[in-house]
């Protein structure tokens, strides 16, 4: 017998707000959250706007000087981001206030990236002296991308499952996906499930500009544009974010709220090139037929909301447009749909995760984020992308879907929580 799987947490740190009421209040009042990046040397870089987190002081999520001294920010971001989930969620497993089995706690947090911003230090470092004696004794355990997870474990001593995800931008939409899978057949009663990233650095920035994938608007306020013809490319964002999924009759017997429940998941490759999306939009459609299946979409009963991936690459958008179509048919025109990453930027490993709060949001308030500056729709992307204004709108089901470099396409669902 499957389990149904529930949201009883959040956490989230980005451009647009290092707490999920911040960042929903400003998603719907149209923030952009792109700014000019001011705290690099030199002003040679191509592209010199990002969705950097701001006003982040690590200090107010648990974390002490010594530990914060030692870690990549992208650690930080999800050990931010987890510490308000759980705080958020009630959950705790160890001491007098234990509520969970630490064997039935898990962790599935990924990084598209880890830690670059270390990474990029320490190779500088062994350039200038090919010797390594200057390379600190913490590079390997501070880059790798599956340390965020083990140390939000260490902190929540969660002792089940965990995992990091790779899959570059749809990193954190597989990790909540595989988490509500192993929840709903029994492997673990809640799992912190979600993705973070700190990739906006020069290295990072220079990697992406010269492949062509970032806008290079010098307006940083009219420089995502998804959907719009005007698009140039992708901008570069940081942040965290973080969902708890519970199993429902754990979560019931402990009191917990419920912000949602996690109804579907969808799961593809498009087997098709290293970084464009499959231009037919089958396979993307795909994962998003598998997510809407598994959660009982009925075009006659259901008002659809689709949080897109939404980029503002002009590969994606018109991808992402017929793979709608593809899995839709004529219901494509009925379905609100909006980008959030016109407001955040990109926050690659973490976006999905990010996406999925923004949808789990957008169903309890019965209100769909706009996709701000769409003031020139491609007609080639000729859906309701919610242009420039939240909308109110009585939303029954929800998905989020996310495509990332390699082809890794997921897709998850989501409906307001009923006994």
């Amino acid at each position: 017998m499957t389990k149904r799987v529930v949201i009883t947490g959040m956490g989230v740190v980005s451009s647009v707000g290092n707490d999920v009421p911040t960042f929903w209040r400003n998603l719907l009042d149209g923030y952009c959250g792109i700014d000019f990046v001011e705290d690099f040397f030199g002003n040679d870089l191509p592209v010199k706007i990002a969705g950097n987190v701001k006003n982040f002081n690590a200090e107010d999520f648990g974390m002490d000087k010594s530990f914060i001294r030692k870690q990549d920010k992208f650690t930080q971001f999800g050990m931010a981001a987890a510490y308000q989930a759980m705080n958020d969620s009630g959950l705790c497993s160890e001491g007098e206030e234990a509520n969970i089995d630490p064997f039935r706690l898990g962790v599935y947090v990924g990084s598209g990236i880890g830690g670059f911003e270390v990474q990029f230090r320490e190779t500088a470092k062994m350039i200038e002296d090919p010797s390594g004696k200057w390379i600190s004794p913490l590079f390997i355990p501070t880059m790798i991308s599956n340390i965020a997870a083990g140390h939000i474990a260490i902190k929540h001593h969660a002792e089940g499952p965990c995992l990091d995800i790779v899959t570059a931008c749809a990193t954190s939409s597989h990790c909540i996906g595989e988490a509500f899978r192993a929840i709903r057949h029994g492997y673990a009663d809640a799992i912190i499930a979600g993705g973070s990233e700190h990739a906006t650095i020069p290295i990072g920035i220079a990697g992406f500009a010269n492949a062509k994938a970032l806008s290079r608007a010098e307006n940083p306020k009219y420089a995502s544009l998804p959907f719009n013809l005007n698009r140039q490319g992708f901008v570069m964002g940081d942040g965290a974010a973080i969902i708890i999924l519970e199993e429902l009759e754990h979560a019931k017997a402990r009191g917990a709220k419920i912000y949602g429940e996690i109804v579907g998941y969808g799961n593809t490759c498009d087997a098709y090139h290293a970084t464009a999306p499959r231009p037919d939009g089958s396979t993307q459609a795909k994962a998003i037929t598998l997510a809407l299946e598994e959660a009982g979409f009925d075009k006659e009963k259901d008002n659809l909301y689709i949080n897109a991936h939404g980029t503002g690459t002009h590969l994606n958008d018109i991808a992402e447009t017929i793979a709608y179509k593809v899995a839709l048919g004529d219901y494509a025109y009925k379905a609100h749909i909006s980008s959030i990453k016109s407001m955040t930027g990109h926050m690659f490993g973490a976006a999905g995760a990010a996406e999925a709060i923004a949808t789990i949001l957008a169903l309890r308030d019965r209100i769909i984020p706009p996709t701000i500056n769409l003031d020139t729709p491609d007609p080639e992307c000729d859906l309701d992308y919610t242009p420039n204004n939240a909308v109110r709108s009585d939303i029954t089901l929800g998905i989020s879907d996310s495509l990332g470099f390699g082809g890794h396409d997921a897709c998850l669902a989501f409906r307001r929580y009923e006994e």
